[in-house]
């Protein structure tokens, strides 16, 4: 907004010898408010032990793998990786509020929901704690990524295909962004036991690469 002031000057009239007033216009612009400056995207990680590196040298597991695929892509975005080995989606949503209060992310990947299976758990529990979670990170301003998983098919045809397809479905009502299988070309493969730890549940660090390949094209939609 600009504001107009008059200011007036006087001259002498050569006819009369008096005053005569003119007025001219001066130009004060109005001081702007300093802007704040936008602040840098701080993506927070909710998983379980396929994100905490569980059993591999630290620096080696997918969520690493990405600081270093963000550092190399020039995008300034800090990550924090609040995942724990054996977190269910209950332990995640319990854990939830205390991380958005403290890290305030812009962004937010929930990987969760494989404990949940393997202990058995109902499918309704983890739809429900996947949209609450998903809405309390939404409510607080942060843009959400949903990463699936599946169960090997010895869990029932019937509960592996609607369990794998819960994330999408959640996603979908939420309006968020999802990976539908964060094991793709890992777990499905020829030999998939190849990428594995001995326990056949916790890939080893060379399918991490892959796992990272299944996550950034939808994240990195996200940040941008």
């Amino acid at each position: 907004m600009i504001r107009y002031l008059r200011r007036r000057h006087f001259i002498v009239s050569a006819a009369t010898g008096a005053l005569v007033g003119l007025c001219a216009p001066v130009v004060l612009a109005q001081a702007k408010a300093p802007t704040q400056p936008a602040r840098a995207p701080l993506l927070l990680v909710l998983g379980d032990s396929l994100s905490a590196e569980y059993g591999l040298a630290r620096g080696t597991g997918w969520v690493a793998l990405l600081e270093k695929q963000l550092a190399q892509d020039k995008m300034n975005v800090t990550v924090v990786n609040a995942s724990v080995s054996g977190e269910t989606t209950s332990g995640g949503r319990s854990r939830l509020a205390a991380l958005l209060a403290q890290h305030k992310p812009t962004h937010v990947v929930i990987e969760l929901g494989g404990n949940d299976a393997l202990r058995g758990l109902p499918l309704k529990n983890t739809e429900e704690n996947l949209t609450w979670m998903t809405q309390a990170a939404q409510k607080a301003g942060a843009k959400v990524l949903l990463v699936g998983m599946q169960v090997p098919p010895n869990y029932g045809t019937d509960y592996a295909n609607k369990f794998a397809g819960l994330f999408a479905t959640v996603a979908q009502a939420q309006k968020a962004a999802v990976v539908p299988f964060l094991l793709k070309g890992v777990a499905d493969g020829p030999d998939p036991t190849r990428l594995f730890q001995p326990d056949r549940i916790h890939p080893r660090a060379e399918a991490h690469p892959q796992m990272l390949a299944n996550v950034w094209p939808e994240l990195k939609k996200l940040l941008r």
